[in-house]
């Protein structure tokens, strides 16, 4: 048996993450231990979208949260990592100024990612394994600047694109009809005359599933997840954080993270959801094996 310890860091537009992992091979199989996992919710959409820039304020937290996860990375002999900043450090002027920042004081490096690798990164998971059914399935990846929309069949990638529609631009009203319309059609187009079901990911589909109580191989209903964002509506921001018991930075992203599902599931003709709760760091723990093989 052979044991490598891989970390991933994944700087969204809603959280920053560190994800360790155990990576054993044995007997021919690669099994992958989750070790620790720590979340910052540093949401640097709401500045990189509205102003184009990330402020000196959060650039400090930043600093804070990646000198802790470089301090992280030693105290568990992490041997290979990899950090992707996605949609917000795309959008930001800055971003390669914070980047070379950051280099600077942890020596940590950062790719900014486009949509289309971010969406290659995720499939490195192997999702189409996780769910044994011989179906088409669209892999939906909702974050709080991006959409990512992957089609897979018979363990092969047909086509994926990232839209710009994603929970923090829909709470600062920076999505509009045409950017919803370039979704729609896309989706329509690719998954016409075909059966779909999709694949979430996504810190608010997870918590859906969590509350669900369902059994891990089982799927979520559009009727469901429908109901559930209805009765979450009833609610104020600060009823669905005493009253359901949501985070902070968790009870105001969920309506649109859940806007964008349903609306996905009714243009696919998609009813059930599966949530095998993997995303971009799970992915990026997968590609620095594969680059060593």
């Amino acid at each position: 048996m052979k044991t490598k310890k891989y970390a991933a860091i994944d700087i969204g537009s809603n959280a920053m993450r560190l994800l360790i992992n155990n990576v054993i091979e044995a007997e021919d199989k690669v099994y992958f231990k989750k070790v620790a996992i720590t979340r910052v919710p540093i949401r640097l959409g709401t500045e990189a979208f509205v102003n184009k820039k990330i402020s000196d304020a959060n650039i400090k937290r930043m600093l804070y949260a990646m000198k802790a996860y470089a301090n992280l990375m030693k105290v568990h002999d992490v041997e290979k990592y990899r950090a992707c900043a996605t949609s917000a450090m795309r959008d930001a002027k800055n971003g390669a100024e914070i980047i070379a920042k950051i280099k600077a004081e942890t020596d940590i490096e950062i790719e900014i990612i486009s949509g289309e690798e971010e969406a290659e990164i995720i499939f490195a998971t192997h999702i189409e394994k996780l769910i044994n059914k011989p179906l088409n399935f669209l892999y939906l990846d909702v974050g709080g600047g991006s959409a990512e929309c992957t089609l897979f069949s018979n363990g092969e990638i047909v086509t994926s694109k990232s839209f710009n529609i994603g929970t923090i631009r829909l709470l600062n009203n920076l999505v509009t009809e045409l950017h919803w319309k370039e979704m729609r059609n896309w989706l329509k187009d690719v998954t016409k005359d075909k059966k779909i079901n999709l694949i979430g990911s996504g810190g608010n589909i997870n918590k859906v599933f969590k509350l669900s109580r369902k059994a891990a191989n089982e799927a979520l209903s559009l009727g469901y997840i429908e109901n559930y964002l209805e009765e979450l509506k009833k609610y104020s921001y600060e009823e669905r954080v005493l009253k359901l018991d949501l985070n902070l930075d968790r009870a105001d992203v969920i309506i649109p993270a859940l806007t964008i599902f349903t609306s996905v599931m009714k243009w696919t003709n998609a009813q059930d959801i599966y949530v095998p709760k993997i995303g971009l760091a799970d992915g990026i723990i997968k590609t620095l094996l594969y680059a060593n093989a």
